[in-house]
């Protein structure tokens, strides 16, 4: 029984330098070990709460954009856009348009459905909805980044400015994104057979 003490003490002791020493490791360890001590209700609220103010900051980028979009028809150089980049600004203002009806659309179902107790099902298709609007978000930027560039450069320049724009946005938006979500630690495995509490 002595025996048995010391060497649970031993382990302890050593599991604590461990900890001492690598106090990354032992934040990652203790981040792996369970999910937040919420309910499934507060769950979602907590959910529902970050996705819409993910929307926010979205919808206010899409603003910026459409805003100037909008007003380049009344600029007196607008009959200088020829050709193709017409065919840009059109495919720039239909995207914008379809990136806020998807970034507003959570919205609009949430009031529609108020009180009717299907959050759980507004958090995963407000969740879709978003990741498209996105998508469309950055096709935006894309044109009006070509657009700027073949109407004050050239069409060489625009091709290539629209290339880089959308690297941009695939490594910062998705690449990114990926390689952070691929490093964090294995989630415990859940007797009951309940999935983790996490996002």
């Amino acid at each position: 029984m002595t025996s048995a003490s010391g060497s649970r003490a031993q382990h302890e002791s050593g599991h604590e330098r461990s900890s001492d020493e690598n106090p990354g490791e032992a934040a990652r360890a203790d981040s792996g070990r369970g999910d937040r001590d919420e309910a499934p209700g507060e769950r979602l609220d907590r959910q529902w709460t970050e996705l819409l103010s993910e929307l926010r900051v979205t919808q206010t980028g899409i603003q910026l954009l459409a805003g100037f979009l909008l007003t380049l028809p009344f600029e007196s150089r607008f009959t200088e856009l020829r050709g193709w980049l017409r065919i840009v600004y059109l495919a720039a203002i239909m995207f914008s348009t379809l990136a806020t009806l998807f970034i507003v659309a959570p919205i609009v179902s949430h009031r529609i459905l108020f009180r009717e107790h299907v959050k759980d099902r507004l958090v995963t298709v407000g969740h879709a909805l978003a990741r498209v609007g996105l998508v469309l978000l950055g096709a935006t930027v894309m044109c009006v980044t070509t657009l700027t560039f073949g109407f004050l450069v050239g069409s060489a320049a625009a091709v290539a400015a629209g290339v880089v724009t959308l690297l941009i946005c695939v490594v910062l938006w998705l690449a990114l994104p990926l390689a952070v979500g691929g490093r964090r630690p294995a989630p415990r495995s859940y007797s009951d057979g309940a999935g983790p509490g996490g996002r």
